[in-house]
């Protein structure tokens, strides 16, 4: 059984952090880009909307990420809203957001994403679905 993703990546970075850390120096990169909004946040977007701006935003950040990493960075820092912006009111965040269950629900959103949506395996699909020809 392969690990999942987010432990896979959390892995890479916790080597990535202890390569660093061994060597006694480190490179680090802090990146910030024109975030990707929707033409207006006084309205809620659709969840589908909402997944691609946040697709497009991640995109991005992802080749800033390869970029620094090629010249060398062993850390990068990204901003915390570059996913999905910070203009929003109580109703126009909900289509960016995910449910969480209660804890006593017996349910991995990312493991069992049929029972609703997850936010990741949503976004592989969107990226898969954007780099398949027309």
């Amino acid at each position: 059984m392969l690990p999942s993703q987010p432990l896979l990546h959390t892995a890479v970075f916790a080597l990535t952090v202890l390569q660093a850390l061994a060597s006694n120096t480190f490179i680090a990169a802090v990146y910030e880009h024109a975030v990707i909004l929707p033409k207006a946040a006084i309205k809620p977007v659709s969840p589908d909307d909402a997944l691609a701006l946040m697709n497009s935003n991640m995109d991005i950040l992802e080749g800033a990420i390869k970029e620094a990493a090629q010249q060398g960075a062993h850390i990068i820092v990204t901003p915390e809203d570059g996913i999905y912006g910070w203009r929003f009111t109580r109703e126009t965040i909900y289509p960016y957001l995910e449910d969480i269950p209660d804890p006593v629900v017996n349910w991995i959103p990312c493991i069992d994403p049929t029972s609703t949506t997850c936010l990741k395996e949503k976004l592989s699909l969107t990226t898969q679905k954007s780099q398949k020809p027309p």
